[in-house]
């Protein structure tokens, strides 16, 4: 079995994930150990492992993890894998905010409930619901719109949240709802989306 090592410690995401990426994109690696160190790094490079085929299990070393993947081929990764057979409109909706606005807090922090309860109205054509900066305390335990977005994810709508912003904001362990996710992803639904709306 071809195994190889990266070593994606000290580095910010989307990083880890991208160097991932890269070296299983050229060829010839069925088992691959990825040392990183912070925990958003961690869940983001096994699931990128997962999609690309790979059996992933992680060990603690130290203040580092190593997190690896073995399979029994050596082909290319699938960063972002979409059904072929989905041929409505793809509308992904980029929230940069906690709130909706500027002017009165309070104000504000109503219309982002109005409006994230409103969202099931676009039906299947909502596809992706990004949340990024101040957007992911929306999907944390506390939320008034917690029970509003895990509707959309349980319809099936795609919820990623930005891994960086939680870390930043101490909040990796409260999110209560969608996928803790890297840039990489997020720019990939970006390109995958037939619309892109934006809120910040």
């Amino acid at each position: 079995m071809l195994g190889k090592t990266l070593d994606c410690r000290r580095l910010a995401c989307p990083n880890p994930v991208i160097k991932t990426k890269e070296l299983i994109d050229q060829g010839d690696v069925q088992q691959l150990t990825v040392l990183v160190d912070n925990p958003a790094a961690q869940e983001n490079v096994s699931r990128l492992l997962q999609r690309a085929g790979f059996q992933v299990s992680v060990e603690a070393q130290g203040d580092a993890s190593a997190v690896t993947g073995s399979r029994a081929d050596a082909g290319a990764c699938h960063v972002f894998v979409e059904n072929p057979e989905e041929a409505r409109r793809k509308i992904l909706i980029l929230m940069g905010a906690d709130r909706l606005g500027r002017g009165d807090e309070d104000l504000g922090a109503r219309l982002m409930a109005n409006f994230i309860a409103t969202l099931k109205e676009m039906g299947p054509d909502l596809w992706c619901v990004v949340l990024v900066n101040a957007g992911v305390k929306l999907a944390v335990a506390g939320s008034e719109v917690l029970a509003g977005l895990k509707g959309l994810s349980q319809s099936g709508v795609r919820l990623l949240v930005c891994g960086t912003c939680l870390s930043h904001f101490k909040l990796l362990e409260a999110k209560q709802v969608g996928e803790t996710t890297n840039m990489l992803d997020i720019v990939t639904a970006m390109q995958l989306a037939d619309k892109v709306i934006t809120l910040t």
